[in-house]
């Protein structure tokens, strides 16, 4: 086989030529992969074959050693692994002499496939002498800028791949070495310094030890500093990248170099290219990230310990705030148009929201100036920009040093939704949410929303929700927040009954706009309904609230008449059928939780057609919405539930078995929890199956993690529900458990998300163990006596992990006092042994209301059956 003609018929205009051409390669590598690798890297490294041959087999190659799915990935790495080590070195001797290649794409892609071979290789101890081969191109006599260029290309790309325990020290200074030599100006090409840059950018999670070493510390960042001011501004930006990056990574050691940062940071704000500005606001981003880590982890605590806590921000406030202040008057037009653009004056309105947090109310006196001198000018540019600062800074500052502002500001911002220009509506829009989620609380001695402005504000938000889309849905979010106010305080919200009607319209008709190319508009609006249904006054709301639902299935049903011509006819389908199955659910959670459940009941039927006919559409995300509706439903129809079994327990099955989309399966493992609850013992004959699949995907090395735990707490109620006959499930779900206990020992305890898992599994191992003993309570209780030492050993090994938390302490000492209820007299010997338990709930006695009550219930409970 012609491997150049094939890679270039593989690109041609002819669609008969390309399938034969894909379908020779496909054969090709099925057949004999490490000839064909060879071959790829052999058209790559050969400066006489075409351009475009070349590229693709660079290509190819690249994605025969990475996947982005992991699975595929630990495939890849097999197949590379198993080839034989001759034909391995002929390739990565191909690689390593296409660096010096005089085409500019064959060097980038061989860096590209250098590393992808590094990450598989160097972790296993195998390629050690290439990092010395690639700093052998950089001290070459007489080596080429290009050949440099593209080794430093490859020394970024191989650090951003593997990690550093994975190269010995001395082999990380000769990188760091030649990075700092690539940055020098005296090296004459700008292409060099640029992958220098972009290499130590790369690098700097391996300079640890060489950051905690002063003189070479201050070598690294005179160098960085210097690059930051070089005359080409791909440099620049890249120097302030690596800034960013250090503020992130070596903040304990900044403090000597920070005068020198500042200016740096205030020059390029002021006069330098947008790329570059943006990097030098991120900087004080990064150290606000920092500084607020850093007080939440000493909250509370004095501050002994936190030395390294240099308080950069608020040393630097008085010149930091008016520099960022500054680059709030750089907008663009039509910026509010656009949600996902990114300008040095969104950058600068986030650095300072990041600062309020940060330092709190110090920055409200450097701000308000800035505000009250600009929110009256004739130009937009200022009266936005005045709007932003103040939106920008409510996060942070107490509520004492804020509230008096937003008294006497809240009537001019909901003038200012009248204001000319659309940006300065969609900014004070904004504000008006941020006021809302932030400082009103109607249990306040003194709200910001009270009876004599609520009907201006309600007002003005109706009106101004027919505005262009964009300020139309921030004045949805600002709704949203106007409502969530009131969650914890429902008996307050009648004050919002007597506008719920025209609420309701409005929002509907925002969702309804013929302009719903802005789908996030729809979304807002049903978020913003959602959430005044959720916090409305039932016994006074109940009819408003039965007709919105007759409205929404009456919107859901027309949904399944539309012209469907292409996949995104087809999303934007899904998409409303799972906003309106989202406003469903939270219909039917409100109604069924009062005196209204008659209205769910009345509907009931209708409400099954319509989940049902939207599965029959097929999409996860519409799975996921009507899945979370039924389970309100099984919660709202209790027993009566059962008569939807047999049409919907094919799609609830396949829920369960779709372990591909893992969020689409745990929602489904919930939903059979609600349909335990509704159906008790009446779920009996769909049991063995649901037992099948869920024992099934407990034993599937693909399922995500994240959906084990929750299986486990499914058991428990499935046993609730069926009692004493889940019995014949316990030969295979009790080892399931026991190993899933063994595992935990296994987690690694430094990283933070596994202790996070490891906790989600211990509670959900409880809860099983909980629902299945109460579950076989009675004359089986016996059955339950093999695995009691089990299980006790268990608990007691989670009382002594300090790792653990107050959801898994409850469920721990729940299971103690179930243990005792159902085991009752024989359980005496077994909390004899064990006498952890005494310890254990005499320090729960110490922790939260909840926690305390299930202690003493579980102590009534050990001492009954210790007497009996």
């Amino acid at each position: 086989m012609d491997i150049t003609q094939i890679l270039l018929a593989a690109q041609s205009p002819d669609a008969n030529l390309r399938t034969v051409a894909e379908s020779n390669l496909t054969q090709f590598q099925e057949q004999n992969l490490p000839n064909f690798l060879l071959s790829l890297s052999v058209e790559l490294s050969n400066d006489e074959k075409p351009p475009e041959s070349r590229r693709l087999a660079g290509i190819i190659l690249k994605n025969s050693l990475d996947a982005k799915d992991s699975a595929k990935k630990e495939l890849l790495t097999q197949q590379w692994v198993s080839v034989d080590p001759s034909i391995k070195s002929k390739i990565k001797e191909s690689l390593l002499v296409t660096l010096g290649s005089s085409v500019h794409d064959a060097r980038h892609t061989s860096s590209q496939v250098i590393a992808k071979v590094a990450s598989i290789e160097i972790p296993r101890r195998e390629w050690q002498d290439l990092i010395a081969k690639l700093l052998g191109n950089m001290t070459l006599p007489g080596a080429s800028a290009p050949l440099k260029q593209a080794t430093l290309e490859a020394l970024g790309y191989v650090c951003e791949e593997i990690s550093p325990q994975h190269l010995e020290q001395d082999q990380v200074n000769a990188v760091l070495t030649a990075v700092v030599q690539g940055m020098n100006q005296t090296e004459l090409s700008p292409e060099v310094r640029l992958a220098a840059v972009k290499a130590l950018y790369n690098a700097l999670d391996f300079a640890e030890s060489n950051f905690a070493n002063e003189m070479e510390r201050n070598y690294i960042m005179k160098v960085v500093c210097d690059t930051a001011v070089s005359k080409e501004v791909e440099i620049r930006q890249a120097a302030f990248e690596c800034l960013v990056a250090i503020a992130s990574t070596y903040y304990s050691h900044l403090d000597y170099y920070m005068q020198t940062i500042f200016n740096l940071t205030a020059n390029a704000v002021k006069v330098d290219e947008e790329a570059v500005a943006l990097q030098a606001v991120e900087f004080w981003s990064a150290i606000c990230d920092e500084e607020i880590a850093l007080q939440d982890e000493y909250e509370g605590s004095d501050d002994g310990n936190s030395t390294i806590h240099f308080r950069f921000i608020e040393k630097a406030l008085p010149s930091l705030v008016p520099m960022l202040l500054e680059t709030l008057l750089k907008q663009e037009e039509d910026q509010d148009q656009d949600d996902n653009v990114w300008n040095i004056s969104m950058s600068g309105g986030t650095c300072l929201g990041l600062i309020a947090r940060t330092v709190g109310d110090a920055i409200v006196p450097l701000v308000m100036p800035f505000v009250e001198a600009n929110i009256t000018k004739p130009d937009w540019h200022c009266r936005e920009a005045a709007t932003f600062a103040f939106g920008s800074i409510l996060e942070g500052p107490s509520v004492e040093k804020l509230a008096p502002l937003v008294q006497s500001g809240l009537d001019f911002l909901l003038n200012t939704m009248n204001d000319s220009n659309s940006q300065v509506k969609d900014t004070t829009a904004w504000t008006l949410g941020r006021v809302f989620e932030i400082l009103h609380s109607p249990a306040a001695a003194n709200p910001i929303i009270n009876n004599s402005n609520l009907p201006r504000i309600m007002a003005v938000l109706l009106e101004s929700s027919k505005d262009v889309p964009n300020v139309a849905e921030k004045v949805c979010g600002a709704i949203y927040f106007l409502a969530q106010g009131y969650e914890d305080a429902e008996s307050m919200s009648s004050v919002l009954t007597p506008y719920l009607p025209n609420i309701i319209a409005a929002l509907l008709s925002a969702a309804d706009r013929a302009d719903t190319t802005h789908f996030r508009l729809r979304a807002s609006a049903y978020e913003a309904l959602n959430e005044i249904v959720r916090v409305s006054n039932v016994p006074e709301t109940s009819g408003i609230i039965g007709q919105l639902l007759q409205e929404i299935m009456r919107r859901l049903n027309l949904t399944f008449d539309l012209h469907i011509l292409s996949s995104g006819d087809k999303e934007k389908q899904s998409d409303l059928q799972a906003l309106l199955c989202g406003v469903l659910q939270v219909i039917i959670q409100k109604l069924s939780s009062t005196d209204a459940k008659s209205i769910i009941a009345q509907t009931a039927d209708q409400l099954m057609t319509l989940f049902l006919r939207v599965f029959a559409c097929h999409s996860s995300t519409v799975h996921e919405e009507a899945m979370l509706a039924i389970g309100a439903l099984a919660y709202a129809t209790g027993p009566d539930f059962v008569k939807y079994m047999p049409n919907f327990f094919t799609y609830l099955e396949a829920g369960l078995q779709n372990y591909e989309e893992y969020q689409v399966c745990s929602i489904s493992v919930g939903v059979v929890g609600d349909i335990c609850r509704a159906l008790e013992d009446k779920i009996l004959p769909f049991c063995d199956r649901i037992m099948t699949v869920l024992l099934k995907d407990l034993s599937n090395s693909m399922l995500n993690r994240s959906v084990k735990p929750p299986i486990f707490s499914c058991f428990g109620d499935i046993a609730l529900a069926i009692g004493e006959n889940f019995e014949k499930y316990l030969p295979y779900a009790m080892p399931m458990l026991q190993g899933a206990a063994e595992l935990l020992g296994t987690l690694d305890q430094s990283d933070d998300d596994m202790v996070d898992y490891g906790n989600q599994l211990r509670r959900g191992i409880f809860e099983a163990y909980s629902g299945i003993l109460q579950g076989i309570k009675g004359p089986k209780a016996q059955l339950m006596i093999p695995y009691t030492t089990h299980l006790l050993q268990f608990t007691e090994a989670v009382f002594r992990d300090r790792s653990r938390d107050d959801s898994v302490t409850k469920a721990a000492v729940a299971v103690l006092g179930d243990l005792a209820d159902t085991l009752g007299a024989t359980s005496k010997d077994l909390f004899q042994t064990h006498l952890f338990h005494v310890e254990f709930l005499r320090e729960c006695l110490d922790l939260d209301d909840e926690v305390r009550e299930t202690a003493s219930w579980a102590q009534g409970m050990i001492n009954q059956a210790v007497v009996s």
